[in-house]
């Protein structure tokens, strides 16, 4: 009897080659959108051109291929607008605009307002392979005001973010994370969250970010002859490391990390691989007072942090005015210096 072959590497090949052409077209597409709107802000720029022969060229383009789509009026001032938010940064920008959808690119486009913010979200949805609703959901939650805004509130924290950044500053973790997904009571419990958490985990990754891997909840450790459960445990593929988090429906309180240092002696000693790097802790709490954080975080040596959850998308202008209250700050504590 002849035994059964196996044709699951032909799919991979397969399926491969049509992400490998998607992308090919995905840049051709936006190379095209790139070098029109370029001829038409020159054309604009030098005169030649004003807002009524666009509007002809819209027309042109649809008599004379009306299969074409997205050449209309609105879609060639798109593209020109495309073009001159980043034609000066090109060198820079140019390769990651060209790994997003155009939708996604319009999104970013519209909804930030400078160049940093932009570049932000631009390697932010590359790095994430976010969807136009999670890039739109991200957008709305203010991922870039709350990265700007994060205090840095130890060296231990600090080395962390070193470590886990990319080339836009954008860290692993962050301050406080929002679950407005979770739909959690104002009063609940630690297990209220935890299993709110797990019955929303798609939306609780997006959050977190995809290179986190979920493990398990109340996951198993022994010490001697006794038993201890992590509240959740997951596995971080960039960082190499497991990552242990430990849920608080209060404010934080500096006992909380007693408990969660022992949790990661026990993970690196016992569950850590030896390829693996040391295990990372994060105390998600309802609230925390930074000064107390930065007191109860300056002599510990575990790779610990604490973060903030809240149950409701953040005021975005409410973060806009604290990042620009933090620019003219910093400026002129720069002019005086």
């Amino acid at each position: 009897m002849n035994p059964i072959p196996h044709f699951a590497e032909i799919l991979t090949l397969i399926q491969q080659a049509r992400q490998r052409a998607i992308a090919h077209v995905n840049r051709e597409l936006i190379d095209l959108y790139w070098n029109v709107g370029a001829y038409i802000s020159r054309k604009v720029e030098t005169s030649e051109w004003g807002d009524a022969t666009v509007k002809q060229l819209a027309t042109y383009l649809q008599e004379k291929h009306p299969d074409l789509k997205g050449f209309s009026r609105q879609g060639l001032y798109r593209m020109r607008q495309f073009y001159e938010a980043y034609h000066d940064a090109s060198e820079i920008v140019s390769p990651v605009v060209r790994q997003l959808s155009w939708t996604n690119n319009l999104i970013i486009l519209a909804q930030c307002k400078t160049s940093q913010e932009r570049e932000f979200y631009l390697r932010l949805a590359v790095q994430e392979r976010y969807s136009k609703r999670e890039l739109e959901r991200q957008i709305a939650a203010g991922v870039y005001e709350r990265v700007m805004l994060s205090p840095n509130v130890s060296a231990v924290k600090t080395q962390l973010q070193e470590q886990a950044r990319d080339s836009l500053g954008e860290g692993v973790f962050r301050d406080q994370y929002v679950f407005e997904f979770l739909d959690l009571p104002e009063r609940h419990t630690e297990r209220d969250l935890q299993r709110a958490l797990i019955h929303n985990m798609k939306r609780f990754l997006l959050e977190l970010g995809h290179d986190f891997t979920f493990m398990g909840e109340e996951y198993p450790v022994q010490v001697g002859m006794r038993d201890f459960r992590l509240d959740l445990l997951f596995y971080h593929r960039d960082l190499q490391c497991l990552v242990a988090f430990e849920l608080k429906a209060g404010p934080f309180e500096p006992e909380y990390l007693g408990k969660l240092n022992f949790y990661l002696e026990a993970l690196d000693r016992d569950v850590r691989k030896p390829h693996e790097n040391p295990s990372i802790g994060v105390l998600l709490c309802a609230s925390s007072d930074q000064a107390v954080v930065e007191y109860a975080l300056s002599r510990t040596l575990s790779p610990t942090l604490v973060a903030d959850y809240t149950r409701q998308l953040p005021d975005k202008h409410l973060l806009e005015a604290k990042l620009v209250e933090f620019y003219l700050s910093n400026q002129s504590s720069t002019d005086q210096a």
